[in-house]
C-alpha cells in the first residue's frame, strides 16, 4: 500500500481527475487530503528554493531565512518575495469531506484547525470526525501564526481517539511543539516536512520520543540530502511519504508531477523493508 500522507486539495491548481489519474500513473494507492489554506500560487525557482534549504540547514545562517519567512501582513497574509499571498483562517473541511464520499477507495483526509480562527477547533474537529475517510487533525502554526500549544485542548481528543496530530511548526514559539509533546506523550505527532524550519536541532530533541514521528513531503523544504539525513537520524520507522502537492515538481502535463518524491524515494532507499515503512506501513500503523 502506497500513502502519499499529505497533499492539499485544490481543483484550482489540479483537478481532481487529473490527481486520481497521476495516482494511477505513479502507483500511488492513497492520498490523504488537507484543504486548501491559501490562494493559488506560483512554485517560487530552484535556486531559491536552494538558497532557502542552505540558509536553513546552517543555524547561523537560520535568522536570514527567518526573515524572508515571516513577513506577515496584519490580516494574516503572507508577504513572499513573489507577492502577497492570502491566508484562510478558517479552511474549510467540507470540499475534502465530499471527495472521501465520492472516492472511498482512492482518499484518507486530515481535519483543518486553526485556534486563532473563527471555527472552535474541538468542534471543528467533533464536526468531522465520525465522516468516513478522515483519520486525524491538521494544523499550520507557522503560517497561521500561534504556538502549537494552543492545540492542547484538540489535541487531547486526538489523543483519547487514538488519531494523530500532523502541524506545520515555524520560527520560534511558533515552532515550539515540545509543551504539547510533554503534556500530552501518548499524543501521535507527526512533524511536516522533515521538521522544518530547525531539521537537526529538531531531530536531535525527538530521537527519544518515538510517538513524534515526520514527513518527507514538499520539495521546496526537503530535497535529497535532508531525506537521507532525516531517515538516518531517526530511522526509517519514524519518517513517513508525502508529497505537498499541488505544490512543487510540475508534470509533463503542467499539472502537479504526483510521482516525484516518491521517485526520490525508491531511488534513495532500494531496501525493500525501509521503503515499504516510509511509504505506507508507518502511517497504516498510526492511523489503525
Amino acid at each position: 500500500m502506497i500513502i502519499d500522507a499529505h497533499y492539499h486539495l485544490d481543483p484550482r491548481i489540479q483537478p481532481i481527475d487529473n490527481l486520481i489519474s497521476k495516482m494511477d500513473r505513479y502507483g500511488i494507492d492513497k492520498t490523504v487530503l488537507i484543504t486548501s489554506m491559501c490562494d493559488p500560487f506560483a512554485h517560487p525557482r530552484e535556486y531559491m528554493l536552494g538558497l532557502l534549504r542552505f540558509l536553513l540547514l546552517h543555524r547561523p545562517l537560520r535568522g536570514l531565512s527567518k526573515k524572508l519567512l515571516t513577513r506577515f501582513t496584519p490580516q494574516g497574509d503572507i508577504c513572499l518575495p513573489s507577492g502577497t499571498l492570502k491566508i484562510y483562517p478558517d479552511p474549510d473541511n467540507a470540499p475534502v469531506a465530499r471527495a472521501l464520499t465520492e472516492y472511498p477507495d482512492r482518499f484518507l483526509g486530515w481535519i483543518f484547525v486553526n485556534p486563532k480562527g473563527k471555527n472552535d477547533p474541538v468542534k471543528e474537529m467533533e464536526r468531522w470526525a465520525e465522516h468516513p475517510g478522515f483519520i486525524g487533525i491538521k494544523a499550520h502554526p507557522f503560517w497561521h501564526r500561534y504556538a502549537p500549544g494552543q492545540l492542547l485542548p484538540v489535541a487531547q481528543k486526538a489523543a483519547e481517539q487514538g488519531m494523530p496530530l500532523l502541524i506545520h511548526p515555524g520560527f520560534g514559539d511558533h515552532g515550539d511543539f515540545l509543551p504539547l509533546a510533554d503534556e500530552l506523550p501518548e499524543l501521535k505527532l507527526i512533524l511536516a516536512h522533515a521538521a522544518f524550519p530547525c531539521y537537526k536541532d529538531t531531530w536531535e530533541l525527538i530521537r527519544n520520543r518515538p510517538n513524534i514521528c515526520v514527513d518527507l513531503s514538499a520539495d521546496a523544504y526537503v530535497d535529497e540530502t535532508v531525506t537521507r539525513c532525516v531517515v538516518a537520524e531517526l530511522g526509517a520507522e519514524r519518517c513517513i511519504f508525502g508529497s505537498d502537492g499541488p505544490f512543487g515538481a510540475v508534470d509533463t502535463d503542467g499539472f502537479f508531477d504526483n510521482g516525484f518524491i516518491k521517485r526520490r524515494l525508491e531511488a534513495l532507499f532500494r531496501e525493500r523493508r525501509a521503503a515499504e515503512r516510509i511509504m505506507g506501513g508507518n502511517i497504516c500503523e498510526w492511523i489503525s
